[in-house]
């Protein structure tokens, strides 16, 4: 095979792909998260996973009862962080937090989307835009 006949179809393909936009995969908010609902609880950092496409914040927090649990909080990704100041350095573990944000719907799962963060030491704080998700 020469080749000529080798590069036409694939400046075709990728001439084909180019054109294509990318997908824009997601979850579903409605089907992770109770859109009706919101908490707040009071908690100690964990850990800060500062990464896209969406970061995520270790808290652990005292149940009613009195016992430790471990919440999931999902925020923006690294990008929309970044661009609102936010570093892998401002939050830091063992910072005592206030969250406030939208439930998973299981709730054994421990997981909320975060609406506002306060941190209690020093004023630190963010807050979602309009109220809602921001992912």
């Amino acid at each position: 095979m020469t080749v000529k006949r080798l590069l036409i179809p694939l400046l075709l393909v990728a001439t084909t792909l180019a054109s294509v936009p990318p997908a824009d995969a997601h979850h579903s908010f409605a089907a992770v998260y109770q859109a009706d609902t919101t908490i707040t609880f009071k908690g100690k950092v964990v850990q800060f996973l500062y990464r896209n496409p969406h970061s995520v914040l270790h808290v652990l927090a005292k149940d009613d009862a009195g016992n430790e649990v471990r919440w999931a909080i999902e925020w923006q990704g690294a990008t929309q962080l970044g661009a609102s100041g936010i570093s892998t350095e401002t939050i830091r573990a063992g910072d005592p937090v206030i969250i406030t944000g939208i439930p998973g719907r299981i709730e054994a799962e421990h997981r909320v989307l975060l609406l506002k963060i306060e941190r209690t030491t020093d004023g630190f704080g963010w807050k979602s835009r309009d109220g809602g998700p921001d992912l």
